[in-house]
């Protein structure tokens, strides 16, 4: 069968029984996870095709699937009724690694109302590329860079350990950063990654091994927003198949252990005019020769002025856990200053390439972000510095990190709810439901660590306190 269903869009009725057994109909929930059915495909072509269902407690969970009191879009009083799932037929593609499987991205509605749910990252981002086309005429394409661990155990052995001695079963014991005979010995896992995505559609540029023993990076190339979203969730469920089914398990948990590196997931991006067929890169002007960087225009400027400004309201989008900000770590690679540079891998956003792939990579993003939620927040931030015309101050020079006077990453998940949940620039763009809903997420998340009684406090105080 053709790994691109689009060109078989007119006749999927006959198509898709004739060489799948089963569609995977999913939703990308709050967490970038995709959730969903198992669906026979004749009633898919059938009847799902149009609409399927789901439990409105899909957007109110935590990463635990537990159920917290104090979202206003549903509850155990309101009875966690159900949405309706709309699958996107421009977003079916095969899944290469499970035998005779194909998988379909939904919108969710309200069932009552017919509205779209306005808390579905889905919708979140398709509601900033609206804002900026209808503002700006402009569309953003986007690349994500995903870092992971790999080990070779598989997730149940390791949990059964209770994820003890976690160095020993790494797939290396040195630093592979761009290493090849290393990352040689990974390729049982990273081949079949890398030539299944590109079989589902996913146009993998390739992968390498990172800063770290047993991390690697598995860079996609720039797409539209919303596919590039897809991409980057389609990728990253696909690592965990391809590795659990090897007996490998993969972890993007942004920091595992205290004294290795982190995973980030880097976020490439730039601005380009409509239509798509005659479109040019705004972000680059070749008459411009402005003193903040060659080729920079001014719309570009003024983008990344915003990003950089209200960096500080968006972390918990950026970083959405706890274990997020204990991968802020100076000499690690990972931001801890919100300032821009010039090629600069200290900063949080880093200007690079020229002419018309001339764009900023924002890399503070972990590699538990959802994409949808990172590409929406951007966009917002963006747009609002367009639209004052802010000005984008001057680049860091050297170690980002050294500079004491810049303004800094919150630390903590503690310390950056406040400022999200008041912000202004994201209650304008997005609207106070949709910031309320993800402000009682990342306050549940707190709530939740705050219970737990942690290995560092049995060892420091068990005999001692």
């Amino acid at each position: 069968p053709t790994s691109d269903l689009k060109l078989v869009r007119g006749r999927l009725d006959d198509y898709l029984p004739m060489h799948y057994d089963t569609v995977l109909c999913c939703i990308v929930d709050m967490q970038g996870r995709l959730m969903g059915k198992r669906l026979h495909v004749q009633h898919f072509v059938e009847t799902a095709k149009h609409e399927t269902h789901c439990c409105k407690y899909l957007l109110a969970t935590d990463l635990e699937m537990g159920t917290h009191d104090g979202y206003a879009s549903t509850s155990w009083k309101e009875g966690y009724g159900d949405y309706v799932m709309k699958p996107d037929l421009d977003t079916l593609r095969t899944v290469p690694w499970l035998e005779r499987t194909a998988l379909v991205i939904c919108d969710l509605y309200d069932e009552a109302t017919g509205a779209k749910v306005p808390h579905s990252p889905r919708t979140m981002l398709k509601a900033q590329l609206a804002r900026l086309r209808r503002k700006h005429g402009l569309t953003m394409r986007c690349a994500t860079e995903l870092e992971f661990f790999l080990f070779e155990k598989s997730f149940k052995a390791l949990k059964a350990e209770g994820y003890r001695d976690l160095e020993a079963s790494l797939t290396s014991s040195y630093n592979e950063d761009y290493h090849i005979m290393q990352t040689t010995k990974e390729e049982v896992v990273m081949r079949d990654v890398r030539n299944h995505l590109a079989a589902a559609g996913v146009p993998v540029e390739g992968s390498k091994g990172e800063a770290e023993s047993g991390q690697q990076e598995l860079n996609v190339r720039h797409a539209e927003a919303l596919d590039a979203a897809e991409h980057h969730v389609v990728a990253k469920h696909a690592v965990k198949e391809i590795a659990f089914a090897k007996q490998y398990a993969a972890t993007f948990l942004p920091k595992w252990h205290r004294n290795r590196v982190g995973s980030a997931s880097h976020v490439h991006l730039s601005l380009w005019t409509t239509p798509s067929e005659s479109a040019t890169n705004a972000f680059f002007d070749k008459e411009t020769s402005s003193s903040k960087h060659k080729g920079m225009s001014a719309t570009m400027a003024h983008f990344l002025a915003g990003c950089l400004t209200f960096l500080p309201e968006m972390a918990p989008f950026f970083a959405p856990y706890v274990n997020s900000y204990k991968r802020f770590a100076a000499g690690t690679f990972a931001p801890t200053k919100c300032v821009w540079g010039a090629d600069n891998r200290t900063s949080a956003f880093r200007v690079c390439g020229a002419g018309s792939s001339l764009r900023f990579e924002c890399r503070v993003p972990g590699a538990d972000a959802n994409p949808y939620l990172v590409f929406a927040a951007l966009l917002a931030a963006g747009i609002k510095g367009l639209d004052d015309k802010l000005p984008l101050p001057d680049p860091a020079a050297g170690d980002a990190y050294a500079l004491d006077d810049a303004p800094t990453i919150p630390t903590t998940l503690r310390d950056a709810i406040p400022p999200f949940a008041a912000s202004t620039i994201l209650r304008d763009a997005m609207g106070d439901a949709v910031i309320n809903h993800y402000a009682r997420a990342a306050a549940i998340e707190q709530e939740q660590f705050d219970l737990a009684v942690t290995d560092w406090e049995l060892h420091r105080g068990f005999e001692r306190a």
